[in-house]
């Protein structure tokens, strides 16, 4: 079967974006930072998953990665040299709150003096207040799968709060949930590791409360915050749409990436079919109490939309498949997806990635329309957008990364067309500043517009990096 796409553009014009719109680039602690045991941090979910034989790729973990903690300073030189209007940063919770206990003054010190630095260099700090690295003292003690880490959660966002408020104003609650409970919870890819389906969906409603609770109390604090949450979601096409079967896969995959958090967030519901999908795990009444969808759907300034790329899926199964299935080769081929064990990638070859992730911009355009048909929706950021390539040092010293280039540019090409199409888009956030530790792929998969040698920790900007700072300073991007 032949499944139909669109294929780019040959030719496309000058493009550029209003003044205010926003470039930046964003980054996570554990993924740069380093310094895993310095000054009072503690064990987070990562540095026990890294230990698992076979967890990551090579054995590696981010006891060093980018050494961020030590070289702050350096990188936000880089990041004015890029023109960056701001920057996107995780703070670690096990580096403000060792063991989710009381707060350690020298891990909230280095985020204050972080967020100094920005701030002297003309860059505003962008908060994620949680990219995935759980205290594993929590973890111990049930984890996302048990309300009480939402409480916890909600200390620990007051906690940050308390040391930066005075100077941040934007604010992501959670980054990605949809990683943390399925590819954490149901599909162990990803730290703690563990399968449970029913815990992966009790993971989804704690996540969403605490996110709730903290955007409750913050918005109590100070009314002149920007608030929101980040989601990574995806534009799912039904491989073949004269079949009910693809189509009802494509309904699933939709559900439980995408509406399983916007509706509760967005409209202070969880969508019956996504229910009905899942009554036989018998989760949702042992789960949500009284009141919680509307602390869940409380009011938001911005979502944060993180978008890689699309995907066509099947019911049925194919030779060639791309996409979820395949970036984790130890694991059953599919979606790690609750409730969607039988759903299947397959390939419309498309150009892809070193991830196998297909290049689908025009997918990022359809998303955001549909978001704003679809629901309330508030100004919108894409607050991750990249690709990794298998980039490689020349001899001159130089990254030639013309693939990254052109993946960005079409990417920021569908933007426009859907803010040209009414959708409020407000900015960019390029993923990521520098190569770092990718999770599960550890250091093999280089998603950074800045090159690492992880030898010598030298930072070299890649072609992208320059040609994005030109993108960044005159807000166009040139006819190709």
């Amino acid at each position: 079967m032949t499944i139909p796409h669109r294929a780019a553009s040959p030719g496309q014009p000058r493009v550029t974006f209003p003044d205010g719109f926003v470039f930046g680039a964003a980054t996570a602690a554990y993924q740069i930072e380093g310094g895993t045991h310095v000054d009072g941090r503690t064990d987070s979910i990562w540095d026990t998953f890294c230990r698992v034989p076979g967890a990551v790729l090579g054995g590696d973990d981010g006891s060093v990665a980018d050494d961020h903690y030590r070289r702050y300073r350096d990188d936000v030189a880089l990041m004015k040299r890029l023109n960056l209007d701001s920057y996107r940063f995780s703070v670690a919770w096990p580096r403000v709150r060792p063991d989710g206990g009381d707060a350690n003054q020298r891990g909230v010190d280095f985020y204050s003096r972080l967020v100094d630095e920005l701030l002297a260099a003309g860059i505003k700090p962008w908060v994620t207040l949680y990219h995935w690295d759980l205290p594993q003292a929590l973890e111990d003690r049930g984890g996302w799968a048990d309300r009480d880490t939402a409480h916890r959660f909600t200390e620990y966002a007051l906690s940050v709060h308390d040391a930066l408020g005075d100077r941040v104003q934007a604010w992501t609650t959670l980054n990605e949930p949809w990683c943390s409970a399925f590819l954490g919870y149901a599909g162990g890819q990803h730290a703690p590791g563990r399968r449970d389906p029913v815990a992966a969906l009790r993971a989804v409603h704690h996540l969403l409360l605490g996110h709730g609770q903290a955007v409750t109390e913050l918005r109590r604090r100070d009314p002149d915050l920007t608030l929101g949450i980040t989601l990574n979601l995806t534009h799912a096409e039904p491989a073949d749409p004269r079949d009910e079967g693809d189509v009802d896969a494509a309904r699933r995959i939709d559900g439980l990436h995408n509406r399983i958090f916007l509706e509760p967030i967005l409209e202070g519901r969880y969508p019956a079919d996504v229910l009905e999908d899942t009554a036989q795990l018998d989760w949702y009444a042992d789960v949500v109490e009284a009141g919680d969808l509307e602390t869940i759907a409380a009011p938001l300034d911005v979502l944060g939309v993180n978008y890689y790329h699309g995907a066509a899926v099947s019911a049925h199964p194919h030779d060639d498949l791309v996409g979820a299935g395949q970036v984790y080769p130890d694991r059953p081929t599919g979606s790690p997806f609750v409730c969607s064990e039988h759903v299947t990638f397959p390939s419309r070859h498309l150009p892809v990635t070193d991830m196998g992730w297909e290049v689908q911009p025009w997918g990022l355009r359809e998303l955001l329309l549909r978001l704003d048909k679809d629901y309330p929706l508030p100004p919108v950021y894409i607050t991750e957008n990249g690709a990794a390539y298998a980039d490689e040092l020349s001899t001159g010293g130089t990254v030639e990364d013309l693939d990254r280039i052109a993946y960005v540019d079409s990417h920021l090409r569908a933007v426009r067309e859907a803010m040209d199409a009414g959708v409020d888009v407000r900015g960019y956030f390029v993923w990521s500043l520098l190569d770092n530790f990718e999770w599960a792929f550890g250091y093999a998969k280089r998603f950074g517009i800045v090159y690492v040698d992880y030898a010598t920790q030298e930072r070299i900007p890649k072609a992208s990096a320059e040609w994005y700072a030109g993108v960044a300073a005159t807000r166009s991007l040139d006819a190709r």
